[in-house]
């Protein structure tokens, strides 16, 4: 009936509706996931090639990389299955989302047959259990991805059903040869919204921004679901929001960081992995990377000064601190820098650091905060931790930056603390700029010259005070001095007086 037809429009635009808000809230970042257990099973049978478990495990990362890791917020465990079933991480295994994607760049194939069935029921039994991280409380969903790219060799129909009346969602993905009807049975309805199939693993990240898509949820009040990255205060405006700082800081050109020094000086160093694990491609997003960074900073003769230091094998200054000292020409220089492509000395490159980058004839100034980036993709080839040490006791606060198989312990050995705050982790190349926009350079000497003016803002006013009452206390002395001397002159005009009257009196 034409009522039903336009029933049906309205449903469908409404749905539309959302579909446009989640989507232009993505774009925009305004995202936060709602809590939920996510198991990830994925397939790792011997018709996966390497390069294609990587691939898979590109797609794990940016959509981990989308969702608000946290034990109160989304957990994430993932589940790899062949012939038989390995529990790589739990939902109780990582807190934060660098350990998370660290966890999942370590996971390699198990390349035997495909039990699909075996892993959802390890599913159901293991992995969604509370001894493994499941919560369960009614507002915490339960979702299982599986990723899979042949016929199972084993029951997934009444499994799969089992899964469903727990309460687990269950999403489909199907690569290559894999059987439609197969993803059918496994997947959660609607069908269209679960069930999705890709030709090959190359296009598997397709699918990440339906994924993002799926687990955002949209709130009004933007600040109330975190801080969004502002330094101090956090203020939502209708389908956004924006940072501000407190009284007596100035909000810097990111629209997110403060600071408390309107003409802060910092001496800043990149130390940077130039080894033959990182590749030429590689190392271009690296230099970009280094770029973003530098247009965060305030670049001036009298502000932030930046240095380059590449390292493999040995150790090569790209410049000195201060030789650029505008953004230009400093990005061009960075820009220049040419690869290695050797080994992996970070304990050499830490010396050398503290030894030659950070002195007076390298061109760093007296008296100024001393900012060491160290980025690496790698092990070591050196013992690390006195070199790290000596770099932090010169008190340089340093941030250590790791992509691919960085280690990190080694990366917590480089960074200051707190160390949440100055050491970043993620597996791909291409995700460096995201760590770029959370880097927050800490511009401000350890004591505040903000705190310092101030002071000294204090000590003139009371010396002006002091000058004051020193005035007054001349003027009153004077006085004093006015008032006995005339005292005195009557004392002795009354003495003279009386003996004019005694000669008068003589005379008489």
């Amino acid at each position: 009936t034409l009522l039903g037809f336009v029933m049906l429009l309205c449903i469908l635009g409404a749905q539309a509706t959302v579909d446009l808000r989640n989507a232009a809230a993505m774009a925009a970042g305004l995202c936060n996931t709602k809590p939920t257990d996510v198991v990830f099973l994925i397939d790792s049978s011997r018709s996966v090639r390497p390069s294609e478990f990587e691939q898979v495990k590109v797609f794990l990362t940016k959509v981990i990389d989308s969702l608000t890791v946290r034990p109160d917020a989304t957990r994430v465990g993932v589940v790899n299955y062949a012939s038989r079933v390995k529990n790589e991480i739990s939902l109780k295994s990582h807190k934060t989302k660098a350990g998370l994607v660290k966890a999942v760049s370590k996971i390699e194939p198990l390349s035997s047959g495909t039990m699909t069935g075996l892993a959802m029921q390890f599913a159901i039994n293991v992995a969604f259990s509370e001894a493994e991280g499941a919560r369960k409380s009614p507002g915490i969903s339960k979702v299982a991805i599986i990723v899979t790219d042949g016929r199972p060799q084993d029951n997934v129909r009444d499994i799969a059903v089992k899964a469903r009346e727990a309460g687990i969602e269950i999403f489909a993905i199907g690569v290559g040869r894999v059987e439609m009807t197969t993803l059918r049975q496994m997947a959660s309805e609607p069908l269209e919204d679960h069930v999705d199939y890709v030709e090959s693993y190359s296009l598997i990240e397709k699918l990440t921004k339906k994924f993002q898509e799926a687990f955002c949820a949209v709130v009004s009040d933007l600040c109330a679901t975190g801080d969004h990255d502002c330094e101090h205060i956090c203020i939502s405006t209708p389908g956004s929001f924006k940072c501000a700082c407190r009284t007596g800081h100035i909000l810097m050109n990111d629209g997110r960081s403060c600071s408390a020094c309107s003409n802060a000086a910092t001496d800043v160093v990149f130390l940077i992995d130039g080894s033959k694990s990182v590749r030429p491609e590689n190392f271009e997003l690296v230099k970009k990377w280094i770029n973003q960074i530098i247009d965060k900073l305030d670049v001036s003769e009298n502000n932030a000064h930046v240095g380059l230091v590449q390292y493999s094998s040995s150790v090569k200054q790209e410049f000195p601190l201060g030789r650029h000292n505008n953004k230009k020409d400093l990005k061009d220089a960075v820009k220049g820098m040419e690869y290695m492509e050797r080994g992996t000395m970070t304990g050499q490159a830490l010396n050398f650091l503290s030894d030659n980058s950070f002195t007076p004839s390298q061109g760093a100034r007296p008296g100024v905060t001393k900012v060491g980036i160290v980025f690496t993709d790698g092990r070591s080839q050196d013992y690390i931790v006195d070199a790290a040490r000596k770099a932090k006791e010169n008190g340089f606060e340093m941030y250590a930056v790791g992509v691919g198989s960085a280690i990190e312990e080694e990366l917590r050995e480089i960074a200051s603390e707190p160390v949440a705050d100055h050491y970043f982790y993620t597996a791909d190349f291409k995700a460096m700029n995201q760590i770029a926009k959370k880097l927050q350079i800490n511009v401000c000497q350890v004591e505040d010259p903000c705190e310092c003016n101030s002071v000294v803002k204090f000590q003139k006013k009371v010396e002006e005070a002091l000058q004051a009452l020193t005035k007054k206390y001349i003027l009153c002395n004077l006085i004093m001095n006015k008032l006995l001397l005339s005292s005195l002159l009557l004392t002795s005009l009354e003495a003279v007086t009386k003996r004019i009257a005694a000669l008068e009196n003589k005379i008489v």
